[in-house]
């Protein structure tokens, strides 16, 4: 992405490139390069690209500007305000942002809520995800969630048999749909799958398989019971998320704004728009700007580049607005004030409560906004 001022005084933030983590994997393959279009992979199999991150030893870093080379967290603790929006404070940039290529099937794992993250594994906190399918085979499922009356015993000797499909839900896999996956949820999804994520900040993990992913690698016999060990003290047997196709709300001419989900850890919003009149997004929090269609040219303040294929940009929260001319195809990550970016502008669209609640927890609910710091 090339960018360039277009006049005045460039503030200490501006529209931020970062570095991209690429994560070769037993089940990546070729298709966020020869699929989506992403430039600059090593020609290997690729399973993760990280877009956007803060995780440890895997953090972006500022690729161009005045600022190249500054990392991610520090920006988070030199402007926490200016970087994620009024009254923010925190030690780590908190959403995680992936394209991930499922050629393969992923392993059977979960992720620790935030609870059992601080009481089991000495983490600040889990991690809740969301996938965006952007393709899928015709017939592709995902596993998610036990199985309605599976008894924990019943969990582990399925898993110890890695009979997965005797205890876990096997789901529909479409493309353009969303699910919201709380932490403590088991699930896997693949092969043939293409799946922007969306998450808390973490890469904690607790594996079902009997094979290590980064290599395929046999897991010993002892290694294999502790880490069911650990995963069932995590599980949560009462999660059962679904595919949602998410709310769409027309906002200008050939403009049409998606909520994909939300909750109090991330929201997801996928942009489209023609050339009657441009995209135009106003915002208070960081935006974690994702492009998954034809490269499109972005303005925000005195700052305007070209983001391409499969590109991402981070919008700091001092921006305020962002345009984009059409025709596009983008997808929003953002850290939420769930009433006034979520609850207000679809309940002003017409959307009731109930169908509001189904981007976040399922049954339990868009969750309530609780303290950021």
């Amino acid at each position: 992405m090339s960018a360039h001022r277009t006049g005045g005084k460039r503030p200490g933030l501006y529209p931020l490139r970062l570095t991209v983590t690429a994560k070769v994997l037993v089940f990546g393959g070729h298709a966020i390069a020869r699929r989506l279009g992403k430039t600059g992979l090593p020609d290997r199999s690729i399973a993760e690209t990280w877009e956007c991150s803060d995780v440890e030893g895997s953090g972006s870093v500022v690729a161009d500007g005045p600022l190249a080379g500054v990392p991610l967290r520090q920006l988070v603790l030199d402007q926490p305000e200016a970087l994620m929006g009024a009254g923010w404070s925190g030690r780590h940039f908190p959403v995680l942002t992936k394209f991930i290529d499922a050629a393969g099937a992923l392993p059977v794992h979960l992720h620790a809520d935030d609870e059992a993250a601080q009481r089991l594994e000495g983490q600040p906190n889990g991690k809740t995800e969301a996938w965006h399918i952007l393709d899928a085979a015709p017939g592709a499922t995902a596993l998610c969630g036990v199985k309605d009356g599976v008894r924990a015993d019943q969990l582990r000797a399925a898993l110890e048999a890695q009979d997965f499909d005797a205890v876990l839900r096997r789901l529909p896999v479409r493309a353009g749909e969303t699910l919201y996956v709380p932490g403590g949820t088991l699930h896997s999804f693949g092969p043939d799958t293409l799946v922007y994520e969306i998450e808390q900040t973490s890469d904690i993990q607790q594996h079902a398989m009997r094979w290590n992913m980064e290599d395929g690698s046999p897991v010993g016999d002892a290694e294999f019971s502790s880490n069911l060990d650990m995963l069932m003290q995590q599980v949560d047997l009462d999660a059962r998320p679904d595919f949602t196709p998410g709310l769409r709300v027309a906002v200008g001419d050939g403009v049409e704004r998606v909520f994909l989900c939300a909750g109090r850890y991330f929201a997801l919003e996928r942009w489209r728009a023609g050339t009657a009149e441009p995209l135009r997004h106003s915002f208070a929090t960081a935006q974690i700007l994702s492009n998954v269609g034809a490269p499109v040219r972005v303005r925000a303040g005195d700052w305007s580049g070209e983001l391409d294929r499969a590109e991402t940009v981070l919008l700091p929260a001092v921006c305020g607005e962002v345009e984009i001319t059409g025709p596009a195809d983008v997808l929003f990550g953002h850290l939420p004030d769930l009433d006034r970016d979520v609850r207000r502008p679809l309940v002003e669209a017409g959307y009731p409560l109930q169908a509001i609640a189904a981007l976040g927890a399922g049954a339990r609910g868009v969750e309530t906004r609780e303290s950021r710091t």
